[in-house]
């Protein structure tokens, strides 16, 4: 599936200098045939002063603390400018997330229903 990151192109007068006609951003094709997808609940992060290191695994015991070790299956590398318009991506899709479904309780113990 190819995806672009290209603006919508605004409507102008031909010859018209408008903000957004001179921000146009360059189309950017993905191949993404090739890519592997796994599910992670568990992230750690560290890092370098050069480098953002993301640690991606599954946590079979989500709740408390784990009883085995976490298995890191997937490790992204990047540098912090890559990582701070990562990060500014992320808040924008969760702020869409939220206006259409409801805001995102990341503490569990708040989530959990209790039985009665």
């Amino acid at each position: 599936m190819a995806e672009s990151t290209e603006d919508k192109p605004q409507a102008a007068e031909e010859g018209a200098a408008t903000p957004e006609a001179a921000v146009q951003r360059p189309r950017v094709e993905v191949q993404d045939a090739d890519a592997i997808c796994t599910y992670a609940n568990f992230c750690r992060v560290t890092g370098t002063p050069e480098e953002l290191i993301l640690d991606f695994g599954l946590n079979s015991q989500p709740y408390g603390v784990p009883t085995e070790p976490v298995q890191v299956k997937q490790r992204i590398v990047t540098n912090y400018y890559t990582a701070k318009r990562m990060l500014q991506a992320l808040h924008l899709s969760v702020q869409r997330h939220e206006q259409a479904f409801g805001v995102l309780e990341t503490d569990v113990q708040k989530r959990v229903v209790a039985k009665g």
